[in-house]
């Protein structure tokens, strides 16, 4: 009978070990690269486990802040269809006297 309980001292000792193991690499491996990621203020992705700078789409497209995508697309048509109305001078003047640049002083 001390040779049964000696065998299954060791296989809870040995299963406890093997248990401890797995929860120490997942921490390590998967736990620890999403939090020190999302401290860092970027985006974690778990399905690729990467780590990935957030882009301002603003600075990107050259869009202003607020302007949705279907107003912005609509500005720049009708700015593409003036331009090829009346060339590049024509609409610097129907854009009026706010786009002209300021006269410098004489001297």
């Amino acid at each position: 009978m001390n040779t049964t309980i000696d065998r299954l001292k060791v296989l809870f000792l040995g299963l406890f070990f093997v248990g401890a193991v797995a929860a120490w690499t997942y921490q390590f491996f998967w736990v620890r690269p999403a939090k020190q990621c999302e401290s860092q203020q970027r985006w974690w992705d778990p399905s690729t486990r990467t780590c990935a700078t957030p882009l301002y789409i603003p600075s990107m497209t050259g869009r202003p802040e607020g302007v949705s995508r279907e107003d912005w697309a609509r500005q720049q048509a009708a700015k593409a269809q003036l331009r090829d109305r009346l060339g590049e001078d024509g609409e610097a003047q129907a854009a009026g006297p706010a786009a002209k640049p300021a006269a410098e002083p004489k001297k």
